[in-house]
């Protein structure tokens, strides 16, 4: 589907196919559905192939890593070549590592030994430094067919378009763990990562061939103008302006490390907490009651008033996620603690909006698709570091030990939020903040 101007007077969120045409949407949000599949469909596969949680958590960590690692390079790819071959080439390498993957974890030969599961974590690592970023490249397209201008542009357009994105990446975040435990367990561990393999080798394709990709083409008149411009004004940058800039990008950055955290903590401690009541599978299930509200909340932040500032909204929205997150240390059964979890995913929704919005605001010229992704491969180091240290503490100390990571973690969260307005003032960027 082309897209086509987009009338002033349409719905927020109708304006979008129109914007970027009808087919974007539903593609978009199902080729990021593999990544988030990708991790918990190895912890589970290789869990149940060598019955170690050991072996099994090493291996998902091998694809965080290797995600996190993998996505900033993938965004300054596509910045240099274009999204459309650097996400085919992605698509088909990944599919080829997936069931690299799979296969390996079949054929360990020692069980729980981890260094005859060698084969498998390299595999892992590959699969996860491979993955296609369709999250990140879907935001830095809305970025470019909302800068566009002319008689049919609306300020609020990019709003909307992140607020979906928020949407998007909650849901498939959510969808991807259910949909991995639902197959694992009612027909075979190795058939999530099969599906993933699957829908990558259709549907990134599908998304880099997408007629919005030629907008990230276009748009560089008005951010780089060409590569041989960006050189020069990268060259007359003074060495105090690029630390400047770095440390704006930084920021962002690290509050996507502090969310994944969030993120990954909060799953971990909530597994310890359901298998205290019935299985650990069930936690899955809990996560997903945040991740719902989330996502209802993340729709919202396109009707919030232009006047609350991306500044005054991460410092709110920080403020409401360290002070619920305590909320985690009092329900001792299952329904207060999905009353919690729905509460508790109102703010985290709106504050992942305006972060990326405000890694917009301060990526340098032409570095947009890497900044986008570094966010994302922030959440991603995140979520190992949660997992890993609210594992320990659920292990030794109990699950609401466990449970003081991700009320820490939002801490941190406001306290970036404090430091970014500080840089953010000094910038003081033409752009209003989304």
């Amino acid at each position: 589907g082309s897209s086509a101007p987009a009338p002033r007077t349409a719905g927020r969120y109708a304006r979008l196919p129109l914007l970027a045409g009808r087919s974007f949407i539903p593609v978009g949000l199902f080729a990021r559905l593999p990544l988030a599949m990708l991790t918990v469909g190895t912890l589970t596969l290789v869990t149940a192939v060598t019955g170690s949680y050991a072996v099994g958590g090493v291996s998902a960590g091998a694809v965080g890593i290797g995600s996190a690692l993998g996505a900033p390079v993938l965004g300054a790819l596509a910045d240099r070549r274009g999204q459309r071959p650097v996400l085919l080439f992605a698509a088909v390498f990944n599919t080829v590592a997936v069931i690299a993957l799979i296969i390996s974890a079949y054929l360990i030969p020692g069980g729980q030994d981890l260094g005859a599961a060698v084969p498998v974590l390299a595999a892992a690592f590959v699969a996860g430094i491979s993955s296609p970023q369709v999250g990140p490249l879907a935001r830095v397209r809305w970025m470019a067919l909302t800068s566009r201008g002319g008689r049919d542009a609306n300020p609020a357009d990019l709003d909307t378009a992140l607020s979906y994105e928020g949407t998007a990446d909650e849901l498939t975040f959510v969808l991807g763990p259910a949909l991995v435990g639902i197959l694992a367990s009612l027909i075979a561990p190795w058939l999530p990562l099969a599906l993933a393999a699957a829908l990558t080798i259709t549907l990134v394709p599908a998304f880099a061939v997408h007629d919005t990709h030629r907008a990230v083409v276009r748009t560089p008149a008005r951010t780089t103008a060409s590569t041989a411009l960006a050189k020069q004004l990268r060259a007359s940058l003074s060495a105090g302006e690029r630390a400047g800039a770095v440390g704006a990008v930084a920021l962002p950055v690290l509050a996507m490390v502090c969310m994944g955290t969030f993120f990954g903590s909060t799953q971990t401690a909530l597994s310890s907490f359901s298998a205290s009541f019935a299985t650990a599978e069930l936690a899955g299930l809990l996560y997903a009651v945040m991740g719902l509200s989330s996502a209802a909340a993340a729709l919202s932040v396109a009707y919030w008033s232009q006047r609350f500032t991306a500044n005054a909204r991460w410092l709110v929205c920080a403020a409401l996620m360290a002070s619920l997150a305590l909320l985690l240390l009092l329900p001792a059964a299952i329904f207060p603690m999905i009353v919690v979890l729905l509460v508790l995913g109102l703010p985290v929704g709106p504050l992942m909006v305006t972060v990326f919005a405000i890694g917009g605001i301060v990526a340098p010229a032409g570095k947009l698709g890497t900044v986008m992704t570094a966010l994302a491969s922030g959440i991603v180091a995140g979520t190992a570091i949660g997992s890993s240290i609210a594992g320990q503490l659920a292990q030794h100390q109990g699950y609401a030990t466990a449970f003081v990571v991700p009320v820490c973690a939002a801490a941190a969260l406001f306290l970036l939020g404090a430091a970014g307005a500080v840089v953010l003032q000094r910038r003081k960027p033409s752009t209003p903040a989304p």
